[in-house]
């Protein structure tokens, strides 16, 4: 399911990285400015290295994110709030990540590496290690590893508000649909630091879990092997009952990243006579939404063919990516540049949105005018936020206002600036790129296409 590939750009820097063609996307031109908000932007910074991403915020404004240290070597997470970072640290090695949004309460959930390596070669973290991988749960400042099935490995995506966890875990049967000497890797949730198998769906040997509400509904990919192949379905678990989402008509891949307290499910999936693997040379994977058993296609921005969707919120307000971030609100697919006052990078270039609170906050990873890649924090200036710096009511609120009108009007990076930043950043082997056939794939921005 995951795809193993070097292949480790940003799904919006690989977009970049190669020609286009313009496509059509439901209402892409951004709506009367006065039905959306503007927002303010804050650059959030990094762990002293080049690079950081935000993952997740909750609704008291705490965000996880990770950062590359100041050698561009190690990567690890943190939590900011109000200003101030914390480094999370790892359960041993070098690197730790995380893909999901802290809980109210403020516990985090990730993966690290270990200290020993693993005994058949495997780099599940996919932080070219090769260290034995376990997910986490963080609080109160301490770090504590999840038991497997019985394996080596595991990953923990996703933790709801009552503290069951979600993610994927190896048990102790070789996997026969793996190239190479491997675990099954089976879908788990973690009750109280207990590991429950769930389902995989028709027999699929193995499964993992991106995403869980409050509800304890779940959601993920099956397939076969997890670390070389990619997710044949998307799927939803409700009572201890596998559902598969269907897809949009493609053959390659589909999967379910996220879905919100309703059960409305978002993911990716290929197009009918797409012959290129998810995150490949010229993808045509969109992001779609599945509700009430019927699955949408969100379309793309205008210039752009490819989309992915990354959260959904309890008011149905969606964000992700395509060559720049991308928010999906009242059914209109807007660039989420053009709601931020002034011209690009102010302060940032948002290139991807990966995680959306219930009061409309918004964090992703953005570009600086320098050529790093940093971690953003994006507040909607509405009612609920009306005391915050930079939001008053001199900020335009009128189809008039002195920001672009159309998601068009502004223009990516070029792809040399964005290639001549990856070379800079220098990175050895794209630590935490876990792209599961293309799942989350504004992890990182570092890419071995961006090497000499």
């Amino acid at each position: 399911m995951r795809s193993r590939t070097l292949w480790c750009a940003l799904a919006l820097v690989s977009a970049s990285l190669f020609p286009i063609a313009t496509s059509t996307a439901m209402n892409a031109q951004a709506p009367p400015l006065s039905d959306v908000p503007f927002y303010v932007v804050l650059d959030l910074g990094t762990l002293g290295g080049s690079i950081s991403s935000g993952q997740g915020v909750n609704d008291r404004g705490l965000v996880s994110l990770e950062s590359f240290l100041s050698d561009n070597s190690s990567l690890q997470v943190a939590i900011w709030l109000d200003g101030k970072k914390t480094d999370l640290g790892t359960l041993g090695g070098p690197n730790s990540f995380t893909f999901w949004k802290p809980t109210e309460t403020g516990i985090v959930t990730g993966f690290s590496d270990t200290t020993a390596p693993d005994p058949l070669g495997e780099d599940f973290c996919f932080f070219g290690t090769f260290l034995i991988c376990r997910g986490f749960i963080w609080q109160n400042g301490v770090m504590t590893p999840l038991p497997t099935l019985g394996g080596n490995n595991g990953i923990a995506t996703a933790i709801n508000d009552f503290g069951i966890v979600a993610g994927e875990a190896e048990n102790t049967t070789f996997d026969r649909t793996c190239p190479n000497p491997e675990y099954e890797a089976k879908p788990v949730i973690w009750d109280h630091g207990v590991p429950q198998e769930l389902p995989t769906f028709r027999g699929d040997r193995d499964a993992f879990l991106n995403g869980i509400n409050n509800k304890g509904e779940v959601v993920g990919g099956s397939g076969g092997c997890v670390t070389s192949s990619p997710s044949q379905h998307a799927l939803v678990w409700k009572n201890g009952i596998v559902t598969d989402l269907g897809n949009l008509g493609g053959k390659l891949f589909t999967d379910a990243f996220a879905l919100n307290d309703e059960g409305v499910v978002i993911g990716p999936s290929d197009l009918p006579g797409d012959t290129n693997f998810y995150m490949g040379p010229g993808t045509t994977a969109h992001a779609f939404v599945w509700k009430d058993g019927v699955i949408s296609d969100l379309g793309a921005l205008p210039g752009d063919v490819t989309s992915f969707p990354n959260s959904i919120n309890n008011r149905g307000q969606i964000v992700g990516g395509g060559s720049r971030a991308i928010l999906w609100h009242d059914g209109n697919l807007i660039d989420l540049n053009t709601l931020v006052p002034g011209g690009p990078f102010s302060p940032l270039y948002l290139l991807s949105a990966n995680s959306i609170n219930d009061s409309g906050e918004i964090v992703g990873q953005g570009l600086t005018r320098n050529g790093d890649f940093h971690a953003f924090l994006a507040i909607p200036c509405d009612a609920e936020h009306s005391s915050v710096d930079g939001c008053s009511t001199s900020v335009p609120t009128a189809p008039d206002a002195a920001v672009p009108s159309a998601a068009s009007d502004v223009n990516p990076p070029s792809s040399a600036a964005l290639l001549r930043t990856l070379r800079r950043a220098g990175v050895p082997a794209c630590p935490g790129t876990r792209l599961r056939s293309g799942r989350y794939p504004q992890i990182s921005a570092c890419t071995n296409a961006g090497r000499p």
